[in-house]
């Protein structure tokens, strides 16, 4: 009886081993192929936000979680898709008929580095005064942040304003790029002119 209880035993214990080891090898199901969720490998292409991710972003930039920026970005989302980069900064402005803007911020990429970016141009319109506000551009068709160094001129007709929170698009070297402000940081928006995106601030924004 003694033997046939340590055979017995024996052969318990080999098959948990080997039940065991199966179970390790089995991939967790988040990693499965089809998964919900699949493991994302950087490429040439460089991978969009979700229209969740940039609310999100956006609402804790701006300090606000108001139905305002969410439908912004709702909006801009069904003109353009999902934006592969954005950046977030700050920035000056001042006019008299003819206006000048400056700005400075980080663009943000997924499995890329974060970059500094400066930007600064004319505008032409019927602004008046000056002000500082902050600005959370979506950037759409960027695969790799050196894209974003160059000048970008308006689109007429393309503001859109909700709860004091607006948008214009920008577009130029196969790029559409939309700022949203807030407040007073939104009314040069409508005036006619361009922003060049540059590595170092330039004083002439010409």
């Amino acid at each position: 009886m003694d033997r046939r209880n340590l055979v017995i035993g024996g052969v318990s214990i080999a098959a948990g081993t080997l039940l065991g080891k199966a179970a390790l090898a089995e991939p967790h199901p988040m990693n499965r192929v089809g998964a919900d969720t699949p493991n994302y490998s950087p490429g040439p292409h460089a991978e969009p936000f979700s229209q969740v991710e940039i609310v999100r972003k956006a609402s804790d930039f701006f300090g606000s979680t108001t139905q305002g920026v969410a439908g912004v970005i709702e909006h801009v989302f069904k003109d353009q898709g999902q934006p592969t980069g954005y950046i977030a900064g700050t920035e000056g402005s001042g006019a008299v008929g003819v206006g000048l803007r400056y700005g400075k911020g980080q663009l943000y990429m997924k499995h890329r580095r974060p970059q500094t970016v400066f930007w600064q141009g004319p505008s032409i319109g019927w602004d008046f005064g000056g002000n500082a506000s902050r600005v959370f551009t979506l950037v759409y068709k960027i695969d790799d942040p050196s894209q974003i160094y160059h000048r970008f001129p308006g689109v007429d007709g393309s503001i859109y304003f909700v709860a004091g929170i607006g948008v214009n698009y920008q577009a130029g070297e196969g790029l559409t790029l939309a700022p949203i402000r807030t407040g007073v940081g939104a009314r040069a928006g409508a005036n006619v002119g361009y922003l060049d995106y540059s590595h170092k601030r330039h004083i002439l924004p010409f």
